[in-house]
């Protein structure tokens, strides 16, 4: 029966067989009608759901035995890591508080790489913190709160500036910037800092205590002071750092800060975003002190000596600049604002900055070219002036700072709108500071002189010593009646302009040595106009005409000057009359001699022939002698004087009159060719009106 087909049982149904229907699926491994989970995901969700397991008995484990366990893992991990011992000599705990890591370490040291002067980096009786997990994972480091108790840290550089005592790793790889992580919160009990960069030459030990805030808006306020020197100057740090309560949402820390050396002080108040963060930070800057000059030199940056000065600024951290920016305030009687950031590109010091002053007083700007402002504030112009071997020095002799510009490199903008000073009618300076590895360039430095424009570009080259310094300095047509209106020039009547320039190039560190080493020209241009005062008649030393004027009121008519050149040529600081030449409609003055920038001295002899016949006009040179703080003018010399002496002889043997005849002055002066003048030739170009070479001029070179 088992072997007939089933096709034999007519009328029965036939029974097909079927696979066997698979095994259902739990319902959480389906997805919306039932329909299952992929293979891969559910492997997938089970590895997860394993890992947070095993991260939960983890966080368990360390929470219910606070880690302690894991001391010697870490001092082994900390050791190797840091390229140096680490130590935890006491209690030891390193879990996760929820999810905040809580580090705790009593007896914790750290030490210091072999080079460094002291055994010890790091060292705290007890140190507690909670660390932010979430902002640690995506590479940010900060501490909510951090618990410090007797703490040491000592931090210094090498002293060659390459290594520093906080960089792990190799002991010989190259330092790297101290980076903090953010502190929230801190309370530091019994805690010191020393800090050392022979560099630098920087050397302080400061002291921290944490005090209960009397304001409820913060939970402690830690104090500090300390001591130290910088570059030879003695100074002390002091204040407080205010930590936001941690129930006020968003506080930000409040610094107060006052450092002083002598008479230098600098206060700094205002709100960090962390105890550790200056990046960000609000804070109010107050300089104030008797030179900024010392208040630079913490810097190792050489500027002029000023007097006694007092600003404020506002003062953050942008990346690696500090700004110091609405910057305002006061040095002697002058005023100054604008902006200021300090940079280190490539570990270099940089100073940028825009600065204006609204009024600036002469006398604050004698520094700038080396006069004392003490003296200059106490004896005014007399201060610039002072006796070497008994003789009176104009020159300053102070010298350029070499070793502190070598330190900085520098961009300054400066605008004044105006110049106090008395018969000097400047005003509108503006000048523009490059300092590039010791090559110091003002250019340009441009200002507006009596309605003319002076324009001036100055090197100094100090890449070498002695200092190379080079001046060219130029000064647009200038209308000599407000030029010279302080020194008795009529200005209504004077209509003649003046134009000059002066080039040279001298080796030496002070002002005083690099003219006294100069080579180079000086020239004054005079092209045709008027000039109105009754001394120009000394000049042209038309006796004649002079007595005749002196008596009256005033000059009725102005002198007319048809061109004119005081031109000198400087060889190693000795500049000769190169040549003296004023063509007027009257005489022709001439002038030969020098004067020195070694020792200031003057030898220069002017006379003036006329063009026609005159009485009196005592032809007798005058000369300029003396020193340039003390000009002696000699109107009568020993010319005038045998005049005068054969006047008398011929009034002996002659008639009353006689004498006069002496001082009779024919009219016999070449006039001159105005183009050589107004090019500014020297005398070896200059021709008269007719063409001819003159040989009245002199030859552009000293005597002897």
């Amino acid at each position: 029966m088992a072997d007939r087909d089933p096709s034999d049982f007519p009328g029965r149904a036939t029974v097909k067989p079927t696979a066997a229907a698979p095994a259902a699926l739990p319902g959480k491994w389906r997805i919306g009608r039932g329909r299952p989970w992929p293979r891969p995901v559910r492997i997938a969700i089970r590895i997860i759901a394993a890992l947070v397991g095993l991260l939960i008995l983890a966080w368990a484990i360390l929470f219910i035995t606070k880690g302690r366990f894991l001391k010697p893992t870490f001092e082994r991990i900390a050791t190797a890591s840091a390229g140096r011992d680490v130590r935890v000599a006491g209690d030891f705990q390193f879990y996760f508080n929820l999810i905040n890591l809580k580090f705790v370490a009593e007896g914790l040291r750290i030490a210091n790489p072999g080079w460094a002067t002291r055994p010890t980096l790091f060292e705290a009786r007890r140190i507690d913190l909670d660390g932010a997990t979430i902002a640690f994972l995506f590479g940010k480091r900060r501490i909510n709160r951090l618990d410090l108790a007797d703490g040491r840290l000592d931090l210094e550089w090498d002293a060659a500036g390459r290594r520093n005592s906080w960089t792990f790793g190799d002991p010989d790889r190259p330092g790297k910037p101290l980076d903090l992580p953010v502190i929230r919160r801190a309370t530091v009990a019994g805690t010191r800092l020393r800090y050392s960069d022979p560099r630098m030459q920087l050397a302080a030990d400061m002291r921290f205590e944490t005090i209960r805030a009397a304001d409820t808006r913060f939970a402690g306020d830690v104090r500090f002071s300390g001591e130290g020197r910088m570059r030879g100057h003695a100074f002390t740090l002091s204040g407080g750092l205010l930590s936001p309560n941690e129930t006020v949402a968003g506080g930000r820390n409040r610094l107060v800060a006052a450092a002083r050396s002598g008479r230098t002080a600098l206060d700094v108040s205002g709100t960090l975003p962390a105890a550790t963060r200056i990046e960000g930070a609000d804070l109010r800057l107050v300089a104030r002190g008797p030179d900024l000059a010392l208040l630079f030199d913490f810097l190792g940056v050489a500027i002029p000596e000023t007097r006694a000065y007092r600003f404020t600024s506002h003062l953050t951290k942008d990346g690696e600049a500090w700004k110091f920016t609405s910057l305002a305030g006061r040095f002697g009687n002058s005023d100054l604002a604008g902006r200021m950031t300090i940079t280190m590109p490539g570990g270099r010091l940089r100073i940028d900055a825009g600065l204006r002053s609204d009024a600036v007083d002469i006398i604050d700007v004698g520094p700038f070219i080396g006069y004392d402002p003490e003296r200059l504030a106490a004896q005014g112009a007399k201060g610039a002036v002072r006796r070497v071997n008994g003789a009176p020095r104009l020159l300053p002799d102070a010298p350029l700072r070499i070793e502190a510009i070598r330190n900085f490199d520098a961009h300054v903008d400066y605008a004044v709108r105006a110049i106090r000073a008395p018969n000097l009618p400047i005003s509108n300076v503006a000048l523009t500071l490059d300092l590039d590895r010791s090559l110091l360039k003002l250019s340009p430095l441009t200002m507006d002189v009596a309605g003319g424009k002076l324009a001036s570009d100055i090197t100094l080259n100090a890449r070498a010593r002695p200092v190379m310094t080079s001046y060219d300095i130029r000064l647009a047509p200038t209308p000599m009646g407000r030029l010279l209106k302080g020194w008795g020039v009529e200005e209504s009547g004077t209509s003649g302009v003046v134009k000059a320039r002066v080039r040279m190039k001298g080796a030496g560190d002070t002002v005083h040595e690099s003219l006294a080493h100069a080579d180079g020209r000086i020239a004054v241009i005079l092209p045709a106009g008027t000039f109105w005062t009754r001394n120009i008649q000394l000049s042209e030393l038309d006796v004649g005409t002079f007595i005749t004027k002196m008596f009256e009121d005033k000059l009725k008519k102005p002198v007319a000057v048809n061109c004119g050149l005081i031109a000198f040529t400087v060889r190693q600081g000795v500049a000769a009359a190169d040549p003296i030449l004023i063509d007027t409609d009257k005489n022709v003055m001439l002038g030969t001699g020098s004067f020195s920038f070694r020792d200031e001295s003057l030898d220069l002899k002017f006379r003036a022939d006329g063009k026609k016949f005159s009485l009196l006009s005592a032809q007798s040179p005058v000369r300029i002698g003396g020193y340039f703080a003390a000009p002696a003018l000699g109107v009568i010399g020993p010319e005038l004087l045998a005049r005068g002496g054969a006047g008398v002889a011929l009034g002996l043997v002659a008639s009353p009159i006689a004498p006069i005849l002496a001082f009779v002055d024919i009219g016999d002066a070449k006039s001159a060719a105005c183009g050589p003048v107004l090019a500014g030739a020297k005398a070896s170009g200059q021709r008269t009106s007719k063409g001819k070479p003159r040989d009245d001029v002199g030859s552009g070179r000293p005597k002897g």
